[in-house]
């Protein structure tokens, strides 16, 4: 994401990468404007030519709308913001929707001004400019599991099986040799030249699968690590346990993952964790909390409430007093795994009772 301008409650920002759409789908909210150049069918330009209607032409203008609700997929490369015409050539007071794609520009206007919790989350997302995009390729005797990783998102990109037949066979090896060739080509294919990967999974297959990708053509860098487990649960092992700290860095999944992975362990041991309103209250009371987890929906809704103060103002109290706060996406196994904790969890600097 690029800020190409900026002054008192105006931001024009340049859409570079797919997290940049997540990132834009979090700040319009709370009464928020955006503009930009789309396109309106003028009215005026509908006519009568010899008895056939002439139907109104699509023109491209500037609009600027007031969002009222947004519609967006991680790993997609659309954004749909819906709301109310206020400022344009023509239909003002009038629905419209924004599609923003890759490389849009888009104006944003905050009428109460951008909160603490979006001038972070905007300077995050300049700071990391899509670099988090990673795959995870876990590999099992019988099973290939193909995951990519993005900034603030994990999703499933295909899986290969050898099904039980192959096991039974007195020629089994023979038959996952050929498993693993086929699998091996079609994660070449899904990949390409440039994602950087890391292949794990519990056992020793995962090096000669490495071996593969690698005589099918893939130069871009590789790391291989054994995880405890295979499948979805290998994927977030390595990014709990930071296995690709060297790919994924301080990115925002890795940081949220190791987070809660580490509250969640805290939790078991009855440590310095905090989870509930009230005991979150009560440790932000007696200043104890060292780091919040806070789903970034939450952060944002005026009308949630904790122990009778929105949210938004409480985080805002939080920062103010030192703590951290992180803002965490549900679109990963860790962020769904917080939001079953109603959306918050505290890491504290000691334990309370």
């Amino acid at each position: 994401m690029q800020i190409l301008k900026r002054e008192d409650n105006l931001i024009r920002l340049r859409i570079q990468h797919e997290d940049d759409l997540w990132v834009l789908s979090q700040l319009v909210k709370g009464n928020k404007n955006a503009g930009m150049v789309s396109h309106r069918r003028d009215q005026t330009t509908g006519t009568q030519e010899g008895g056939r209607a002439k139907s109104a032409e699509r023109k491209p203008m500037w609009i600027e709308i007031s969002v009222e609700d947004s519609e967006f997929q991680i790993f997609s490369d659309n954004l749909r913001l819906h709301g109310v015409i206020c400022e344009a050539p023509i239909d003002k007071g009038s629905f419209h929707t924004h599609n923003v794609g890759l490389g849009d520009e888009v104006e944003m206007i905050a009428h109460q001004g951008w909160s603490l919790h979006d001038e972070k989350l905007l300077s995050e997302a300049v700071r990391e400019g899509g670099r988090a995009k990673v795959g995870i390729v876990v590999v099992e005797n019988d099973e290939v599991n193909l995951y990519q990783i993005a900034s603030h998102g994990m999703r499933d990109l295909a899986t290969f099986t050898l099904r039980g037949g192959g096991k039974r066979e007195k020629n089994s090896s023979d038959a996952r040799e050929g498993f693993f060739i086929k699998a091996s080509k079609e994660s070449v294919l899904l990949f390409g030249g440039e994602t950087p990967l890391v292949v794990c999974g519990p056992g020793l297959a995962r090096q000669q699968f490495e071996r593969l990708l690698r005589k099918n053509g893939l130069e871009q860098k590789i790391i291989n690590v054994a995880t405890n487990i295979g499948g979805r649960s290998a994927a977030n092992e390595v990014l709990a346990d930071g296995l690709a700290s060297e790919l994924l860095g301080e990115t925002a999944i890795a940081k949220q993952t190791v987070l809660i992975e580490e509250a969640l362990k805290r939790m078991a041991i009855g440590g310095a964790v905090a989870y509930g309103y009230d005991a979150i209250v009560l440790a932000f009371d007696e200043g104890a909390i060292d780091t919040l987890i806070v789903n970034s929906d939450l952060i944002r809704d005026e009308e949630s409430m904790i122990r009778g103060e929105s949210w938004p103002d409480f985080t805002e109290r939080l920062v103010e007093s030192g703590s951290n706060l992180v803002q965490a996406s549900n679109e990963h196994d860790a962020g769904q795994q917080l939001s079953g904790l109603g959306g918050a969890i505290a890491l504290l600097r000691w334990k309370i009772d």
